[in-house]
């Protein structure tokens, strides 16, 4: 069963304990989930920060104010561990913030979406260009990387090259944690 929040966030609920294992599935991937208690059963120990349980029967109010309560939760968590960028084309990264130019937020916002993932070349001309036609040089995007890459440097964060396919936008502690 899902249900979405104001902000449109997915908060799966699950049977509990009858879904142990879709819990499972969740928890691995960081889905905020809320487990309502089956009569009978024990309340579960919820030791991650995207979940929460409820006993049935819940009230429908009831339970949109704890589905509301985890979004929140979930979303304020998710933006101290993901760059941002605010309506004033001010990048931030923890506690650290640096302004971009209105081209710099287009490139940033794709990059920042597909965190720590490859992004296609293309899908950056295209959100570069707006046209997707490709009439710009290649230097262009490869200029705006490099203007990119020197902005958010002291910021924590890196901008690496992956040759043939596109950039990946990730932070420094996480590259150097796995570094030889």
């Amino acid at each position: 069963m899902r249900t979405r929040t104001a902000e449109d966030e997915e908060v799966r609920l699950l049977r509990w304990p009858v879904q142990r294992d879709l819990r499972e599935k969740y928890r691995s991937r960081n889905v905020p989930r809320i487990l309502i208690v089956e009569a009978g059963s024990d309340a579960p120990v919820c030791d991650d920060i995207y979940e929460d349980w409820v006993r049935a029967p819940i009230g429908r109010d009831d339970l949109r104010s704890r589905v509301d309560a985890l979004s929140r939760r979930y979303r304020r968590y998710q933006r101290s561990r993901l760059p941002w960028i605010d309506g004033d084309d001010v990048l931030r990264y923890r506690s650290r913030s640096t302004s971009v130019s209105p081209t710099q937020a287009e490139l940033l916002n794709l990059l920042i979406s597909r965190f720590g993932e490859v992004v296609a070349r293309e899908a950056l001309k295209c959100r570069l260009y707006r046209d997707c036609g490709g009439s710009e040089t290649r230097n262009a995007l490869d200029l705006h990387m490099m203007r990119i890459r020197n902005r958010i440097q002291p910021l924590g964060l890196t901008l690496r090259t992956v040759w043939g396919r596109g950039y990946v936008l990730d932070g420094q502690s996480r590259l150097e944690s796995v570094a030889p």
